[in-house]
């Protein structure tokens, strides 16, 4: 992976391009006298997988979309860990999640 140098100053830093982070790099952005910056330590979401539908399959547990988190050992699980998803890419966990509904689908 290539470094970017980042140069100049901002106004606000916002560390982490997930749901939140981004939709709060917008309506920071939306004034034009302010200088945003969006850090994101995954990668972009030019990944086939990240744009349908059936893709979560592909990318849970994928080094490339997700993190590969795992819970500390449960006593209530008989001392085992479990997955926890993280997605590693602009959009973050929301884009390895599947979708809750197809709006494109016709019933």
């Amino acid at each position: 992976m290539s470094q970017a140098t980042i140069e100049g100053e901002f106004d606000y830093i916002i560390v982490g391009a997930g749901s939140a982070g981004c939709v709060l790099a917008n309506r920071l952005s939306a004034d034009p006298t302010k200088r945003v910056l969006l850090l994101e330590a995954g990668g972009k979401d030019n990944w086939i997988w990240f744009h349908i539908p059936v893709g979560y399959l592909f990318a849970i547990g994928n080094p490339r979309a997700d993190w590969l988190l795992k819970t500390e050992p449960e006593p209530g699980l008989n001392g085992r860990s479990l997955n926890y998803p993280r997605g590693k890419v602009i959009g973050g966990s929301s884009a390895i999640r599947p979708p809750e509904s197809c709006s494109s689908a016709r019933w």
